[in-house]
């Protein structure tokens, strides 16, 4: 794909891909298999793999490659399929994207190695385009964190004046980064914010294309209502979904025992996308835990 067809497929709410697991910690690939139907036909124009949110780093290498199998085959060409590398070096990266656009994917999140710190925004850049030579590839901000928002900026802009198979921009930074990133990338590649409306209003104004939307994989109606009212620039009904029901959610599910993610993995269960179990030594939501979840979509009228 080129850079006008992934901003395409990133633009509005996008799915990112909760790998969910058996209550003996074995990968459900039923559970993702669903997660793919319902997130697809709920408007997900992509299929989002991350070493987050997927699990990647309490994941083998071989589940890996099974998820990124599974999800290619599954997708079948309905969306696009971001797949996702976890801290390989140079040479395992471009193996890995070899096997990624063999079974099909259009994409490949690139998380380098970055420990001690010891990389340079060069040698990162060069990293980015040795991988885009067997596929598009895709940055994360997230490698940057450690070393600041001036080391970030120049690593993509490195990047993107030397490479034009880098196609997105993933962000987790936020803040002032965010919003000087999106200056510098968007006019030339799919930029999107990494989670949560507010993280995406705070990039908006200065050029961003879409965000990962939790409720695209629950209640869509509330993740289509909020992007409408971005088109619209309608703010005042952007703020109400924001305070009525974005906010409300993440304050509720960072305050259960085992954080927000143990609250998404419960979510699913309950709209009946996936199983609430996560693999040891991760926390999963108790039963009177998940009664409690569930009380609150209902008091949102959305359950």
């Amino acid at each position: 794909m080129d850079r006008d067809e992934v901003r395409a497929h990133l633009t509005g709410p996008i799915s990112s891909i909760a790998t969910p697991f058996h209550k003996d910690g074995s990968v459900d690939y039923d559970g993702l298999r669903n997660q793919i139907d319902f997130v697809l036909a709920a408007g997900s124009r992509t299929a989002l793999l991350t070493v987050g949110d997927s699990h990647y780093i309490c994941l083998s290498e071989q589940e890996i490659a099974q998820v990124t199998r599974v999800t290619c085959e599954h997708t079948a060409g309905r969306g696009m399929v971001v797949a996702a590398d976890r801290w390989h070096s140079t040479r395992r990266s471009i193996e890995f994207a070899g096997f990624a656009r063999g079974l099909g994917a259009d994409v490949l999140m690139v998380l380098p190695p970055n420990w001690g710190p010891s990389c340079t925004p060069e040698t990162l850049a060069q990293h980015y385009g040795a991988v885009a030579q067997q596929m598009p590839v895709m940055i994360v901000t997230g490698v940057f964190s450690a070393q600041g928002a001036e080391f970030g900026l120049e690593a993509i802009e490195r990047t993107l004046d030397q490479y034009e198979h880098v196609v997105a921009i993933k962000d987790d930074m936020c803040g002032d980064f965010a919003r000087r990133m999106c200056l510098l990338a968007h006019e030339r590649v799919a930029v999107f914010a990494g989670g949560q409306k507010v993280n995406h209003m705070n990039m908006w104004p200065y050029g961003c294309d879409g965000y990962m939307s939790t409720y695209i994989a629950l209640k869509p109606k509330i993740a289509h209502d909020y992007w409408r009212a971005v088109q619209a620039v309608d703010l005042e009904a952007v703020r109400g979904i924001i305070r009525d029901y974005d906010m409300p959610f993440f304050d509720t599910i960072m305050k259960l025992t085992g954080g927000w993610n143990a609250g998404v993995h419960g979510a699913m269960e309950v709209f009946g996308i996936a199983k609430r179990w996560r693999r040891k030594p991760y926390y999963s939501l108790n039963d009177e835990e998940m009664e409690g979840l569930a009380g609150f979509f209902r008091e949102k009228g959305i359950l």
